[in-house]
């Protein structure tokens, strides 16, 4: 059992996870290990699947990456784990239900119950689970992503097309040269910044770089929140490119990408997985050009999957934050 008191605290740690989709999940099941007091911020630009039929259909935020979150916090009892897997479980069939998860549904009659309120509806499902935490929107308000995406036609190298939306941009060939949200001046839910502002530690990553990472940094609120805290801000970088949006990328491009975004965030520490890494001279390069340390670490699971173990990513976080 890890210690989740920070050096000299009498409290527990208290963590702050950005992110989406499954590579918010691994560093939310990583900080479970350390810390019960953990916040995550979760990307509300999904416009696929589920969740992209809620949204255009009601007035309410993407609840795919919420429901995701809640799941990975979700308490060890057998009910609660129950209810977690009844949340992500998929409708089948044909009809208008087919595909769309139970706990997009749950989640989504809990907003309208509450006259809109997303948060309450997260803390009262979030209650149910049993959750290790509090999971949050980025914004209070659905967002697009807009991404200026270099074309790769051999002939006409040097223009570049927009691409609106997450799932566009992650489908569209070709490499994303400059991304923004809109609205570009979304308003935020006070706990978020309050979040922040009282966090030891801020996690940035894994997940896919473009549509999950990078977009809380391009939020102004958020940004600023981000650069006046008081909290180690670390980023994860991940295993391998992500299809779609940053293939061939090395992890040094990652943090090159990282650093183009900050806008006066700082950064404290980059942890990657050691055997991901080809060029460690150039990522250490990369790193300290942020100002940054870096942590190579066996952080991906042991069968070779290009997933971060929860266990073996704990550890390095642990690390990075001074805990034993």
């Amino acid at each position: 059992m890890v210690d989740e008191h920070p050096p000299g605290g009498g409290r527990p740690l208290r963590a702050v996870a950005f992110g989406g989709g499954h590579g918010l999940a691994a560093a939310l099941s990583a900080w479970r290990h350390l810390t019960t007091d953990v916040t995550a911020v979760v990307t509300v630009a999904d416009d696929g699947g589920s969740s992209g039929r809620i949204r255009r259909e009601l007035p309410v935020l993407p609840p795919g990456d919420l429901r995701m979150a809640l799941a990975a916090l979700t308490g060890p009892g057998e009910r609660e784990q129950g209810l977690a897997a009844l949340l992500q479980h998929r409708l089948g069939g044909t009809g208008g239900l087919a595909g769309h998860s139970v706990g997009n549904l749950l989640l989504t009659g809990l907003v309208e119950l509450h006259g809109g309120d997303t948060v309450r509806a997260l803390d009262e499902l979030a209650g149910l689970l049993d959750a290790r935490g509090r999971v949050l929107p980025m914004a209070d308000v659905p967002l697009d992503l807009v991404a200026q995406v270099e074309r790769i036609d051999l002939e006409d190298r040097t223009r570049s097309r927009t691409i609106r939306g997450q799932v566009a941009i992650a489908t569209t060939p070709g490499r994303v040269r400059q991304i923004r949200v809109s609205p570009d001046d979304p308003p935020v839910h006070p706990a978020v910044l309050d979040a922040i502002a009282g966090a030891d530690v801020v996690s940035l990553g894994p997940g896919s770089w473009y549509t999950s990472v990078l977009p809380h940094l391009l939020v102004p609120q958020l940004r600023a929140a981000l650069t006046a805290t008081a909290a180690k801000v670390v980023v994860v970088l991940n295993l391998e490119p992500q299809p779609g949006e940053t293939d061939g990328f090395s992890p040094e491009e990652h943090v090159s990408v990282l650093q183009a975004h900050l806008g006066g965030v700082p950064l404290h520490s980059v942890i990657a997985d050691a055997d991901s890494v080809v060029d460690r001279r150039g990522l250490l390069s990369a790193v300290r050009s942020c100002g940054a340390e870096l942590l190579l670490a066996p952080v991906a699971e042991l069968d070779g999957a290009p997933r971060h173990d929860p266990g073996r990513l704990s550890a390095a976080l642990a690390s990075v934050v001074g805990i034993r």
